[in-house]
């Protein structure tokens, strides 16, 4: 079986290209991308501002000390390490500073500074009084020497504080329990805040995904039924599905799953080494020593998920188009006994799909326990340096514990990055893939600016016409004639000799190459296609009834009425069959209209002719599927149908041609006879030997 799919690029590196031009969809949906990136920014700055907030939480309410500073210090470069404002607290002859900043000096810095008696050694806790508070006096008062008091503040050596009992804790410590309420209450905000903004990001993305992908179909929709035939037989219905399809949806998710998310990732890892540094310089630079190895990681992951995800696609599109194939001929698979070998050769690929998609299933198992184990050896390194800092007072517990969280926020963007890589890539191949069939342009140009003087009369002339479907492989080689207002003429020929050529080129489903094609003296180039296609109607040889009621078949979106296709199946003796089916003009036909004969959908196009009253009607081999029975009914129906119209008649079977005006019989692209029936046979040339041959056959 030809793999016909396996030159489609599945997988596609970042083309800048491609993505400036699916961007440009946005365009009309600027509002909506706003309100996105808004969102994306309010909610990475929520989630970044939970970790600091539990830092502040434990450093400023739950766990605070303090250090004295000398008062003379103000003013000094040393002030500027420790980042006074002048709005700190005096007491005891001494400027209290929270030990969060002082963990921001060096051991060097902290050692000149408690030696030259600007710095204290210990930090202590600082309590701030209310006045007449006879409780705060009577836990001092147990404290003794080890508080020490001054106007509205008490310095608590931090052993003695925690050697209290709980109540009494409670009582000095009750600011600090009010701070903890007002953080929390911070806190759900926030996460209140990070919820709505996530909502409104993932909602206002989807809706640009949404839109985009709307708009995309609809482009591609109107662009691939304005190309020209010759551009759409040369490319399988099926691929221009999957275009409109399958390569659409990748760059909606694209946008739902990819844009968002890589810059919501991209700016939370940012954010995370941005509060690591600010937070504490040393602890954060050795966090950031232990990302290479994470990145390397990644970086393997992503090549190794790309060729996965590539192999998995193409083993997939082959199983799909051999399912495709084989289940529409089950048929002839069944009549020439190869069930058991397409079982054979569908196992085969259905071995590779499983192969393929355990390989993806474990380049992704195999990289997320690496990332969780890096992640757990970057956490461990932390908490080893961090501990000793800790316990040198180089850093605070809460700082610690904001660490702890921003290292675990930094690795899940990672993981994520790596693993949505390949939807990128898809993205991009099938962007490229729809951009390249929307460039693709072969439209039959309907630049036509000439209306038919009207009534229509249907005087059709081909004058010195060349057409060939493929370069110079003519089909119809100069070929002239002229057809009257209201003459039938039969074109008759053997195969291949240009009959339904003909047709196509007269409603131009195709344009030719040389000479010309008239319509009441009017070339029909110059004619607009809506109003050309509105006087030639053709009748083609393999009809195609859409899924939908009969009426809607008749009418073909047309403002036809009830009683006009009710008239119209009259004439072609329609009405009979339709009237006998569930729902009369209201029975739904399936896909195809497989829940109907063939002869009764030759009737229904018929039917379709009629309803829409053209000029000129062409019959291409319109009663090559209709029983002799049914054939005598439609007969009787076409003189309805062709009275007072110009016909051209295209049939192998040439006794429904006997009573034409005229017959054309073509050879090799080329008029070599014209005239009526008994003429013709009277010559004893072409048409007279088609006809032999024809009725030697049935006679046989």
């Amino acid at each position: 079986m030809a793999d016909f799919f396996d030159s489609d690029v599945i997988t596609k590196e970042y083309d800048p290209r491609i993505m400036r031009r699916i961007l440009g969809y946005v365009k009309p949906y600027r509002r909506l991308a706003v309100y996105a990136v808004a969102a994306l920014f309010l909610a990475t700055a929520g989630e970044l501002a939970l970790p600091v907030l539990i830092q502040r939480t434990v450093d400023d309410a739950l766990l605070p000390s303090w250090y004295g500073l000398g008062t003379d210090i103000r003013g000094r470069p040393e002030a500027a390490h420790l980042g006074l404002s002048g709005r700190e607290p005096e007491a005891l002859g001494r400027v209290w500073v929270k030990a969060d900043r002082v963990s921001r000096l060096s051991a060097a810095q902290r050692e000149a500074l408690t030696v030259r008696g600007f710095l204290d050694r210990e930090p202590r806790y600082l309590a701030r009084l209310e006045a007449g508070d006879a409780e705060t006096d009577r836990v001092l008062a147990v404290l003794g020497p080890a508080a020490e008091r001054d106007g509205p503040w008490a310095a608590v050596r931090m052993e003695s504080l925690r050697a209290l009992a709980p109540g009494d804790v409670r009582v000095l410590r009750a600011r600090d329990g009010r701070s903890v309420a007002v953080y929390l209450a911070a806190f759900l905000l926030i996460l209140i805040l990070v919820l709505v903004t996530t909502y409104a990001q993932i909602w206002a993305s989807a809706r640009i995904g949404q839109n985009v992908m709307k708009d995309l179909r609809m482009e591609l929709y109107r662009h691939t039924t304005g190309q020209s035939l010759a551009f759409l037989s040369r490319h399988p219905v099926g691929r221009l599905v999957t275009r409109m399809t399958g390569d659409v949806e990748t760059i909606n998710e694209f946008f739902t799953s990819v844009v968002i998310s890589f810059a919501k990732d991209a700016s939370l890892m940012v954010g995370v080494l941005a509060a690591l540094v600010i937070l504490s310089p040393r602890l954060g630079f050795v966090v950031l020593a232990t990302l290479p190895p994470v990145l390397a990681a990644s970086t393997i992951s992503r090549i190794k998920a790309r060729d996965a995800f590539r192999r998995q696609r193409q083993w997939l599109s082959k199983v799909n188009s051999f399912l495709s194939e084989h289940l529409s001929g089950v048929s002839v698979v069944k009549l020439f006994a190869g069930r058991l070998r397409s079982a054979r050769e569908f196992a085969r690929y259905d071995d590779e799909l499983l192969k393929a998609n355990l390989g993806e299933m474990y380049v992704f198992a195999t990289f997320r326990p690496v990332v969780e184990f890096l992640a757990s050896c970057s956490l461990a390194v932390l908490l080893w340096y961090g501990a000793g800092l800790h316990a040198a007072g180089a850093v605070s517990l809460g700082t610690l514990i904001a660490f702890i969280n921003l290292v675990r926020m930094f690795y899940n963007p990672v993981q994520d990055i790596s693993e949505k890589y390949t939807i990128l890539q898809s993205a991009m191949a099938g962007g490229e893939r729809v951009f390249k069939l929307l460039d693709a342009r072969e439209p039959i140009e309907d630049s036509g600016t000439v209306s038919l003087p009207k009534p229509v009369r249907g005087r059709i002339e081909f004058d010195r016409v060349w057409f060939a479907y493929k370069n110079e492989e003519w089909v119809l080689k100069d070929l002239s004639f002229a057809v009257e207002p209201g003459e039938m003429v039969a074109i008759v020929g053997y195969t291949g000799a240009g009959k339904t050529t003909i047709a196509n080129l007269l409603a131009r489903m195709w344009d030719v190459q040389k000479g010309r094609i008239l319509v009441d003296g009017t070339p029909i180039r110059d004619i607009p296609l809506p109003e050309l296609r509105g006087t030639v109607q053709p009748v083609p040889q393999d009809v195609f009834l859409f899924s939908g009621t009969v009426a809607e078949n008749i009418r073909l979106g047309s403002p036809i009425g009830d009683e006009e296709v009710e008239k119209a199946a009259k004439v072609v003796h329609a009405h009979g069959f339709v009237s006998r089916l569930p729902g009369g003009y209201g029975a739904d036909l399936s896909e195809g209209a497989a829940n109907i004969s063939t002869g009764q959908r030759q009737l229904l196009s018929f039917a379709r002719v009629v309803a829409h009253d053209p000029a000129i009607v062409i019959l291409d081999e319109a009663t090559s599927s209709v029983d002799t029975e049914t054939e005598k009914l439609v007969q009787k129906g076409l003189t309805e149908l062709l009275k007072g119209r110009t016909s051209v008649v295209i049939a192998h079977r040439l006794s429904t041609i006997r009573h034409a005006h005229r017959i054309l019989v073509l050879a090799a692209g080329r008029l070599v006879e014209e005239g009526n029936h008994e003429a013709l046979m009277a010559r004893g040339g072409v048409y007279a030997n088609l006809y032999r041959l024809q009725y030697e056959k049935l006679e046989a």
